[in-house]
């Protein structure tokens, strides 16, 4: 198979390509938390409570860019910003979908209950709160 280059970048096959526009550790947390409905960057950030708000922004950025999500910002005091899935990054949903459910199985498989950890963190917030 050719390589391919875009933008001076070398790429060797077509995973290796979605891989760097929906890979990384941050994009596909932001995209997932946007499919059901358009989020702003505080939401965002609280949601995902281990990203520094350099990267949020960075992320944020680049998905944008490669025209996986849209910003909006509404003329009001304060301006409102939301950011929200365009179809291209509705598409990538369903590419993730797969990925997550595939990783599940593999925890599964490993001995590890990935919902039952989630439920047990939720449990233990709403303790807290």
């Amino acid at each position: 198979m050719p390589d391919v280059i875009v933008n001076k970048q070398q790429f060797y096959n077509p995973v290796d390509y979605v891989l760097k526009k929906i890979g990384g550790t941050w994009k596909i947390p932001v995209l997932w938390r946007l499919q059901k409905k358009a989020r702003r960057y505080s939401e965002l950030q609280k949601d995902i409570p281990h990203i520094s708000q350099k990267m949020l922004t960075q992320t944020l950025k680049e998905l944008e860019a490669d025209g996986f999500i849209s910003k909006q910002t509404f003329p009001e005091v304060p301006p409102r910003t939301e950011y929200s899935l365009t179809p291209k990054g509705q598409q990538a949903m369903e590419v993730i979908v797969v990925i997550r459910n595939y990783g599940l199985q593999l925890l599964q498989a490993d001995g590890i209950d990935y919902e039952a950890m989630i439920k047990a963190e939720a449990e233990q917030k709403k303790k807290q709160s």
